[in-house]
């Protein structure tokens, strides 16, 4: 291999590199942030704020004694508040302690003199910003998508493959072959669709400019590529945000429950794939691959996809959703998002899931740089999902996270006092060689095991 076919590769390395510093960047900078101003506003003296580690690239001191920096390791920061022996907090540093005393107004400015109550609030904020910063995003973003209109109405119209259809923007869906649209009181899209598994065009019943008709048009949910998933078979396979999977082994596909019907029901076995792209046809291979799904109602299931999303023949006109109500669905993301991770940690540490679905520094980094080339939306919905699973993993009762130190406030609360600087050590210890233990094993998982 010469030096000329080594450079798509290093270029591709490059860019999945910088999308995964931009966008651990972000999320560490709130986090400390939160870290930093919290403490703050419950007096106590922030000496550095750092983004990165190592050697120092650039730093400013503010009026309030405050040292702003950016080091050459972006991968991850810091805030060092006036008392700490350390970065990580993890005991004071006596000399400073020793002369504060000395003063109680400096010592009431230290991490370890201040109050219990602001040092747990500091502590605890910066996972509280992160879960902030994942909230504040999926609420723009759904704000910036919309909501559809009601009753349903027609978009922009993708180029299928199958020729043209008389359905039109702004034609507002009524029902599918004489059947209406299931609405809020009820019904069962996928009943509705289940009757239009003939391959052939669907009749749509719409108003159009006020007139009530019927008109041909493309299946409701053909087996669109909308989005291809990070580090799946249909990325390595090339298929691409757009692609219309016409076959499966030479087997006719009309629909998206078609392709999830072939797929699931393959085994896992090599498929080739017969690709509609930009008019013309393409055949790719891929082998689907078992994946562990989180349920509403809780729990996991295992089944083969390849890792695409579908779409809708059109993109349904939206209005401006509500502030409160995007607000509200930023919550309700988020607290999915808690709710799936500590499921499927329970369900990999009881053995019913595979270990696979940890994924370390190479597989996070991978997936940015995968959802940064699908385009700034997918970029920054990805963001904010690492946000919230920092935040999680922050607040782990694992000494050197921040559930470690909220843990040991805890015991200052009941006992009255912290714990001794001999146990504060050999806890802490402990706790960074856990840490770094999981992430070995996650790197493996990345490299050799899965």
């Amino acid at each position: 291999m010469d030096a000329v076919s080594l450079i798509p590769q290093f270029g591709g390395a490059l860019y999945t590199l910088a999308a995964f510093v931009v966008a651990l960047s972000v999320i560490v900078a709130v986090h400390e942030y939160g870290h930093y101003i919290v403490g703050r506003w419950s007096g106590i003296q922030a000496e550095v704020f750092s983004i990165g580690f190592g050697p120092v690239l650039w730093s400013r001191t503010d009026r309030r004694g405050t040292r702003w920096q950016v080091a050459a390791l972006p991968f991850g920061g810091y805030v060092k508040f006036l008392g700490d022996a350390d970065a990580a907090s993890a005991g004071p540093d006596q000399d400073v302690m020793d002369a504060a005393a000395q003063d109680p107004a400096q010592l009431r400015r230290t991490m370890h003199g201040a109050p219990l109550w602001a040092r747990a609030a500091t502590v605890v904020a910066g996972p509280l910003f992160n879960f902030v910063l994942s909230i504040v995003v999926f609420a723009g973003i759904f704000m910036f998508q919309g909501e559809p209109r009601d009753p349903l109405t027609v978009g922009e119209i993708h180029v299928l493959p199958g020729g043209a259809y008389d359905l039109r923007p702004g034609d507002e869906i009524l029902g599918l072959g004489g059947v209406p649209l299931p609405g809020d009181e009820g019904g069962n899209w996928d009943a509705l669709v289940d009757q239009l598994r003939d391959g052939g065009p669907v009749i749509y019943d719409i108003r159009r400019e006020g007139s009530v008709q019927s008109v041909e048009g493309p299946h409701p949910f053909p087996a669109l590529v909308s989005q291809v998933a990070p580090r799946s078979a249909a990325m390595d396979a090339g298929l691409r945000g757009g692609d219309v999977i016409v076959a499966i082994d030479e087997a006719p596909i009309s629909s998206f429950d078609d392709l999830k019907t072939a797929v699931e029901g393959g085994n896992g076995r090599a498929m080739l794939l017969s690709v509609w792209r930009d008019g013309g046809m393409i055949d790719l291979t891929l082998a689907p691959r078992r994946t562990d799904e989180p349920q509403e109602g809780g729990g996991f299931v295992t089944n083969w996809r390849i890792g695409v999303i579908g779409g809708m023949a059109f993109e349904p006109a939206t209005r401006t959703a509500a502030p409160g109500a995007a607000l509200l669905g930023g919550v309700a993301q988020t607290w999915r998002i808690v709710e799936s991770s500590l499921s499927g940690l329970w369900h990999m540490v009881t053995g019913a899931i595979s270990t696979c679905n940890i994924s370390g520094p190479v597989g996070i980094a991978e997936t940015s740089g995968a959802m940064a080339a699908q385009g700034a939306q997918s970029f920054i919905w990805f963001i904010a999902v690492l946000s919230t699973a920092v935040g999680l993993l922050n607040l782990f009762p694992i000494p050197v996270l921040d559930g470690g130190h909220l843990l040991f406030h805890l015991y200052e609360a009941v006992v009255g006092r912290p714990p001794s600087d001999g146990a504060l050590r050999i806890l802490m210890a402990t706790g960074l060689a856990l840490i770094l233990t999981l992430m070995l094993f996650a790197v493996a998982n990345d490299l050799i095991f899965c």
